[in-house]
């Protein structure tokens, strides 16, 4: 095993999902009250998502989010899990993020991903434009980097509050591309195993075996984001889980539930085409009780090669979601 898994970070990505007989209200206070909940527990960072046009999901503003987190919370890292580049422009992503660290300094992350996070419709009306800017993301990143710099750094056009704020960026994805940009520019990596697995250890290794030291970081960091269904019994944490299968089942469909009460039983829920695509999206779930998690975290640490987890929860109870929080925290302690 690992030395460093001894010691390993672990933070949270929170989408704030809508459950079932709640409101979007509902989501976002049960957002803080998680938020101050791990930050008790000593975890390193939360992050919130990007995502529009998704009745299941209140993480749409993000920035907004952000603040409220870090209003409410006291040290804990808060971030982007992350924005979507191409729906906004650098200098208005420097403005809110050089405007949250000012009010918050050395507890803002930035997370950059290139991908939408939406239909392509959605996409159109964030952008209102026709121009396709997913392709010229590393331009924005760099660009979005400059305005963060000291002002001697910089051109006519200025990030206020922003300039000489330097926020630590990260960037996000799920291919080999994006490890790729990571590793030129001399970022930290987030890879999003939590829902596209596939390419995991081929983008790692690429992202170490490619990086250049950079005045940000000196050596790579990767952080991987996993599902994490944890229980005082692996009966109660597999019955848990199938509110997260049942989430992922609303992606392969397309459709618009929300988060659901877990069942009994997941047979006649769905076929087996859909069953074997949504488990394959959710490949890198750990699952169980304390004693459990740990071994699968440490067979995990054994195939790859991480420096801080990141977890996802898809629990319907909040309560039950924060007790999974504090196991995996008991299940790392415990390595």
């Amino acid at each position: 095993m690992n030395q460093h898994i001894k010691t390993l970070p672990v933070s949270v990505l929170d989408l704030v999902a809508i459950s079932e007989g709640q409101t979007a209200k509902d989501a976002l206070d049960d957002m803080v009250s998680l938020a101050q909940h791990v930050e008790k527990l000593g975890y390193r960072r939360f992050w919130l998502s990007e995502h529009h046009n998704s009745p299941t999901l209140a993480s749409s503003a993000t920035s907004i989010l952000i603040s409220k987190v870090l209003d409410h919370t006291e040290s804990i890292e808060v971030g982007s899990g992350g924005v979507m580049l191409p729906n906004h422009t650098p200098l208005v992503v420097a403005e809110q993020f050089g405007t949250l660290e000012t009010m918050h300094p050395g507890r803002v992350n930035l997370g950059l991903g290139r991908a939408p996070g939406t239909d392509m419709q959605t996409a159109h009306a964030l952008r209102r434009t026709t121009q396709e800017t997913a392709y010229v993301f590393p331009q924005d990143v760099v660009e979005l980097q400059n305005y963060l710099k000291p002002i001697e750094h910089q051109s006519m056009v200025h990030a206020y509050p922003g300039v000489g704020t330097e926020v630590p960026i990260f960037i996000l994805g799920s291919s080999t591309s994006s490890a790729q940009l990571a590793a030129r520019l001399g970022l930290p990596y987030a890879f999003a195993a939590h829902f596209a697995p596939q390419q995991l250890k081929q983008a790692i290794q690429l992202y170490r075996s490619q990086f250049q030291p950079s005045e940000y970081l000196a050596e790579p960091y990767v952080i991987v984001c996993v599902n994490v269904v944890a229980a005082e019994t692996n009966e109660e944490a597999e019955r848990l889980s199938t509110s997260s299968q049942m989430f992922y089942l609303n992606v392969v469909r397309g459709t618009k539930n929300l988060l659901q009460p877990p069942v009994d039983t997941m047979d006649g829920k769905w076929s087996l085409y859909e069953e074997n695509v949504a488990r394959s999206m959710s490949q890198y779930t750990f699952m169980g009780d304390r004693d459990t998690i740990s071994g699968q975290l440490r067979s995990f640490a054994e195939e790859v090669q991480f420096d801080e987890l990141m977890a996802v929860s898809y629990i319907y109870d909040q309560e039950k979601r924060k007790r999974s929080f504090e196991i995996l925290k008991e299940s790392v302690d415990q390595l």
